[in-house]
């Protein structure tokens, strides 16, 4: 980058593009209700006003965060492929999407009935189940069913994180409380393979789906 005349270096042109990703770094970090134009303005060290040359309020910078949030779902949509797979593949993006910005994944959901934004997902998701021949009213609580189990899984995944190891005295506690059960697995429970309990619980869901009556096979 080249110095302007007066010697001091340009700055970088402002986008749609720039505000968004800055908008989704706010909000990974400080949380979705502390995001606002000026908090943006200033993460871009640009007036407040600047930004409405390129989104014209709050609300079209939401949904411009989430069409942001979920092109970042990678899924090839192939109707030929049988319905477990599709659900599979679906369950596994939406979650790596999840993993990867948890608190604009929230925003993303909360703006879906708002707008079309996100609805491409939902789109592919209902379209797998009702080709399965669920009807429409289990569909949707089919693919509310595996949106409530990825977030719970992030949630958990993040919660272990941030508990951390029992202190060293935690098994002599489970043993006063008589807590045999939670004492006899205790080396299990402490080891967390989150890739492994989410396969798990996505195989258990597409068994129980599998169970469920449909109007074709």
């Amino acid at each position: 980058m080249t110095k302007s005349a007066e010697g001091t270096m340009p700055r970088t042109a402002l986008t749609r593009e720039r505000i968004v990703h800055a908008s989704v770094d706010l909000i990974e970090r400080d949380g979705a209700d502390e995001l606002s134009m000026r908090r943006v303005a200033a993460e871009l060290g640009v007036g407040t006003m600047s930004l409405y040359n390129h989104v014209p309020n709050k609300a079209a910078l939401l949904d411009a965060v989430a069409e942001h949030i979920m092109a970042g779902m990678v899924y090839a949509d192939d109707p030929a492929v049988d319905w477990r797979d599709q659900t599979r593949t679906l369950a596994r993006a939406f979650r790596e999407v999840a993993r990867r910005y948890p608190r604009s994944v929230q925003l993303v959901i909360t703006r879906q009935p708002k707008s079309s934004v996100g609805l491409q997902s939902m789109e592919m998701a209902l379209a797998a189940v009702r080709t399965a021949g669920f009807d429409d009213r289990t569909a949707v609580q089919l693919v509310r069913t595996f949106v409530a189990f990825v977030l719970g899984s992030l949630i958990n995944e993040v919660s272990v994180k941030e508990r951390g190891a029992p202190p060293a005295e935690f098994a002599s506690e489970l043993e006063r409380a008589h807590y045999t059960n939670v004492r006899a697995v205790l080396p299990i429970l402490m080891v967390h393979d989150h890739d492994s309990d989410f396969e798990f619980g996505l195989e258990l869901l597409i068994s129980a789906m599998a169970a469920l009556p449909r109007n074709t096979p």
